[in-house]
Order: structure tokens, then sequence, then C-alpha cells
């Protein structure tokens, strides 16, 4: 009678059926070695340039690593890149979880390779502050765009950068442009202080919004108004067209509001569905004229170069971060300051200049 119960629960599991041996064992041995072999800085400068999707992907990859042995390796493919690369237009889009941002990147990207253009799209994740990681998921909800051979969809974890903005994204839009793709997408977390960052590596910022979530005022407040040079509200279809195009009327009134821009360009307002594709040939017709404008007046050529400072900068930060922490003397003071500062031994800015000053001690010796 138990084993009876036992073969009726819905936990009993079955036997089953061998998987079939479709791939001899001496392939599948190849493939591992293969993959265990790292390829050489030219071996991946070539296959980048000749435009090979897996090595670009595994050059993205090595570029991600935090491992300082890494470091001079991905300079040097990166570099050799930057030549091959800036010949793509850039573009950012952000807006609150649940406005569509994955759905319409599949339906403006489709399109866009319907036109004949490669397109690479960089999606960013959030990175569990529990756990510390990521679900990565960008390529099943983007399942059409992700066969088209034409496209390129890399999601990466965003870590302990601010707001979400994957580490190395600026470096891996240049591997990407190397390789051929003349559209690069950045897809952002959500609306917070990582659009700073994405808005300094993009040409064109574009603003998802959706009508009747009560974010029409949100949508109002001035830090990412300032930033996008056109708002687009999702969603437009079925019962949902008439709130849409009100809040497109709201939104292009409260662009008024806001001093002109330096690039010349004033902001633009439209409604469109990532499920019906009404109005996505209307958002790159306006990416189309903003590039006209910018590139005419030379907007856009400064505000690259102004981006190139900006990264530099940042770089220096990052990497004088990571030399404090790596240094041995640091890691070793580290635990026992951080044990005086709980237990008020110690201010914790008294505590950071002591470490500071350790650091430069240490540097000195070297």
């Amino acid at each position: 009678m138990e084993n009876k119960n036992k073969k009726q629960s819905s936990l009993f599991e079955k036997a089953g059926i061998a998987p079939p041996k479709i791939i001899s064992s001496n392939v599948v041995n190849q493939i591992q070695q293969f993959r265990k072999i790292q390829p050489s800085s030219q071996e991946l400068i070539d296959g980048i340039l000749a435009g090979n999707i897996a090595t670009l992907s595994r050059a993205i990859t090595l570029v991600e690593s935090t491992n300082t042995s890494h470091l001079a390796k991905a300079n040097e493919v990166i570099n050799s890149c930057l030549p091959h690369a800036n010949k793509s237009v850039r573009i950012g889009i952000t807006g609150v979880p649940g406005v569509g941002k994955s759905t319409f990147i599949e339906a403006f990207g489709k399109y866009l390779t319907g036109l004949g253009k490669k397109v690479a799209v960089l999606a960013v994740d959030p990175s569990s502050t529990i756990s510390h990681g990521s679900i990565l998921g960008d390529k099943t909800r983007m399942e059409e765009l992700v066969k088209d051979k034409n496209a390129y969809i890399r999601p990466s974890a965003s870590g302990e950068t601010l707001g979400g903005v994957a580490r190395k994204t600026r470096e891996t839009i240049t591997l990407c442009e190397a390789c051929g793709f003349d559209t690069i997408i950045i897809e952002t977390v959500g609306v917070g202080q990582s659009e700073t960052a994405v808005h300094s590596m993009v040409d064109f910022f574009l603003l998802l919004k959706i009508a009747g979530a009560g974010d029409e005022l949100q949508g109002i407040k001035r830090g990412i108004m300032e930033m996008a040079d056109a708002i687009v509200i999702n969603k437009a279809d079925g019962d949902n067209i008439k709130k849409a195009n009100l809040a497109k009327v709201e939104f292009n009134r409260a662009l008024h509001l806001f001093p002109a821009k330096k690039s010349g360009w004033t902001p633009t307002t439209a409604t469109c569905s990532a499920i019906t594709h009404e109005g996505i040939p209307e958002v790159w017709d306006t990416i189309q004229l903003f590039l006209e404008r910018t590139k005419s007046n030379q907007y856009f050529f400064e505000k690259r170069k102004e981006q190139n400072q900006y990264w530099m900068l940042e770089t220096i930060n990052e990497q004088l971060k990571s030399d404090f922490y790596n240094q041995i003397e640091i890691q070793k003071a580290l635990d026992t300051t951080k044990k005086a500062v709980q237990n008020d031994e110690i201010s914790p800015f008294a505590a950071a200049q002591q470490l500071l000053n350790l650091y430069r001690d240490s540097k000195k010796q070297i």
C-alpha cells in the first residue's frame, strides 16, 4: 500500500530514458578543450574585426573581468579596436520597470535590421544586493531579435556600480562598433542615477513612458526630462490609445518649461505600441532628424569628445579604487579598522584618513 501511494505521489520520479547520442564523445571533448583555451590578444582582435560574434563575446567577458591580470590584455584589445570604432549611432533607452523596454527594443531592433542595420543591444541587468547574482534574462524576452543574424544581445550584470550601469559598458561599445555593428542600443535598469552615466555614453537619449499608471507627474521632474531627447509613450494600443495621446499632450507642454538644449534640438513626444509596431518607424525618423541637426551644427562631434574625456576621468577613479583595495597592507588593516569604527573607537573619517595614509606609504615603498 505504501509503495502504491508513493508511485501515485506527484513527487515520484520515473527513471526516464537516456538522451540520444547525437554528438560523439570525441566532439564533446574537443568543444570542451576549445573552451578552455584562452585566445591571444591578436586572435581576439582579428576575430572581432572579422565580425565573429563568438570572439566578440569572449572579448567582452575579458573586458568585464575584475581579475587584475586580465587588465593589460583587455586594454590591448580595446586600443587595437579603437581605430575601427566610432562609426555607429549610440542610443540610450530608459524608463521605469514595467514600461516595456525589452518589448520596445525588440520591435525597434527588428525594424532596424529590416532596414539593413546591424544592431547590438547592451542590456544591463540589476544585481541582487544579497546574493550578488543577476538573472540576465533579456535574451529570453527578446526571442525574435535574438534569432536575427544582424542583431547581437549582450546582457551584463550591473554589479556594484551606481544605479545599475555595467562597469565596462563603454568599452563594450567600442568592441561592438569594431565588430561592424552600426547601431548600439543601451538599455538601463530603470529611472534613477544610472541615467546620468548612460547619457554620458550615448548620442540620443530616449525616455519611455506609459499612460494611466500615475507616472505623469513623476515624468515632469527635471532631471530625467532634461536629459531626454525624445519621450515616447509606449503601450498605446487597445483601450489605452486615448490615455496615451493625453499623456503625450501633457509631456509636450512640460517640455516647453525647460531651457533650450545646447544641441539646438527641441525634444519631441510621440506614442507607439511595441505590440502592434505602430509608431516604431517614426521613432527612428526622429533619431535621424536629431543626427542631421547635431552633425550639421557640430554638437554631435563635440559631445563625443566630452564623453571621451569624462570616461578617461571615470577610469582613473575606478583604477585608483581598485588599486587601493588590492594593496596587501590595506587588506590586512581593513578588517581591524572596520571593527574599530563599528565600536566607536575611531571616527569613520579619521579611519579613512589612516587607511589612505597607509596606502600612500605603501606606494612610496614601491
